[in-house]
């Protein structure tokens, strides 16, 4: 028997991969955060399948629930909302399985950040604008951020920033990245990603913390900082700054010699 992490996506159900959805269909025990993946992801499961919501359960109990599903014979998945690489606290979990000697495997998600970008119909590496994407989130009502990784530093790379778990926080968030982005740097909020209710924000950074406050926005949702997002907005297809350069890979200047796509990302050429 196996304990499987699976990424239940953002939140759509059809956004589930289709190696989730065969798994959910299978196993006879699933353990989800009722909070964070919604009744429509569980729709797929088998009829006579155990549910058990973790929003109420610490790691612990969550953990028993896990081995005494595999001592009953049972496989098991244990859904998380986005992928399970990002802020999923699957590590934790995996630790006190190997230390009970119980086997696990993972099967990965659509993450939040990409059905923000989706929603948002953005790109969020353009070349000559930015190439780096730093995934974070702050350390309140949550566990500390290690040392060197606060927000005041972050800023300092003037990268495309994505915050998970932030919106709470979004005064600190300006705060700490005022002085290296200014007040007239692009931001964006996606709350709920894929999710019925989804909403969309565009503002400045200068304007983040008062329109998230006057939208509502208080929990699931993700916040975005960076030049990107005055750019290549996929429904204009142009680029109203003129400043970012278009794709090498696709350009018709290069030498396609090397294969398709040999050149642009670094493959060998496999032909003879």
């Amino acid at each position: 028997m196996t304990i499987w992490f699976v990424g239940a996506g953002p939140g759509a159900p059809d956004l589930l991969t289709v190696r989730a959805q065969r798994m959910l269909a299978t196993v006879p025990v699933v353990l989800y955060a009722g909070s964070l993946v919604p009744p429509g992801v569980l729709a797929g499961t088998r009829p006579d399948a155990r549910l058990v919501d973790t929003a109420d359960l610490d790691l612990d109990a969550i953990t028993r629930e896990l081995v005494a599903a595999h001592s009953s014979g049972h496989d098991v998945v244990r859904l998380h909302s986005g992928d399970p690489s990002i802020f999923s606290a699957v590590a934790e979990q995996a630790r006190r399985l190997d230390a009970a000697g119980l086997p696990w495997q993972i099967i990965p998600g659509v993450p939040a950040f990409a059905a923000a970008a989706a929603a948002l119909r953005q790109e969020l590496t353009l070349p000559g604008v930015g190439q780096t994407v730093v995934l974070t989130r702050t350390s309140a009502r949550a566990t500390p951020m290690p040392p060197g990784e606060d927000l005041a530093r972050l800023g300092a790379l003037r990268c495309t920033l994505v915050l998970h778990l932030a919106v709470q926080n979004v005064d600190k968030v300006a705060t700490d990245l005022l002085p290296h982005y200014g007040a007239d740097c692009p931001a964006a909020v996606v709350a709920r990603a894929s999710w019925p209710d989804e909403m969309v924000l565009r503002c400045t950074l200068g304007e983040l913390a008062d329109q998230v406050r006057a939208k509502g926005i208080r929990r699931t949702a993700i916040i975005v900082v960076g030049e990107v997002l005055a750019h290549g907005d996929l429904r204009r297809g142009d680029d109203s700054h003129g400043s970012f350069q278009e794709s090498h890979l696709y350009s018709a200047g290069r030498d396609r010699s090397a294969g398709d796509h040999g050149a642009g990302l670094g493959r060998e050429d496999p032909r003879p």
